[in-house]
């Protein structure tokens, strides 16, 4: 099992840009697709991007389509999230997860190993 460790959160105003990242163990990364998920106050746990296993194809949620970017670095086991253009509700706890294959295939089952998140707050 992969075991994820996120970094990079933090508090911001609107339309700032923060980049998340994703420290993984295991020696499956390169072999698996990854992703990023969001879960606000209230609400429930969204995806947000996934990336395959070698980059070659990335996925968006519509909400962040164009503002977030998704990339990979199987060299050093990790993934990362630049989030640009943020605005107040992109507000969530943000959460990378490990995929059970080498791509996404649309559904958040797609993923077995979560990490523990990290606080993104977007406020003026």
């Amino acid at each position: 099992q992969v075991q994820l460790v996120e970094s990079g959160g933090g508090l911001l105003q609107p339309g700032g840009s923060l980049r998340l990242s994703c420290a993984a163990s295991g020696r499956t990364f390169s072999s698996i697709a990854m992703g990023w998920f969001r879960q606000a106050p209230g609400k429930e746990r969204e995806f947000v991007a996934a990336i395959s296993w070698r980059g070659g194809r990335t996925y968006y949620a519509e909400t962040v389509k164009g503002r977030f970017t998704i990339s990979r670095d199987n060299a050093k086991n990790t993934v990362s999230l630049q989030m640009n253009s943020l605005k107040p509700e992109d507000t969530a706890v943000y959460y990378c997860a490990a995929g059970t294959g080498p791509h996404y295939s649309g559904s958040y089952k797609s993923f077995a190993s979560w990490g523990q998140g990290t606080q993104v707050t977007v406020s003026s």
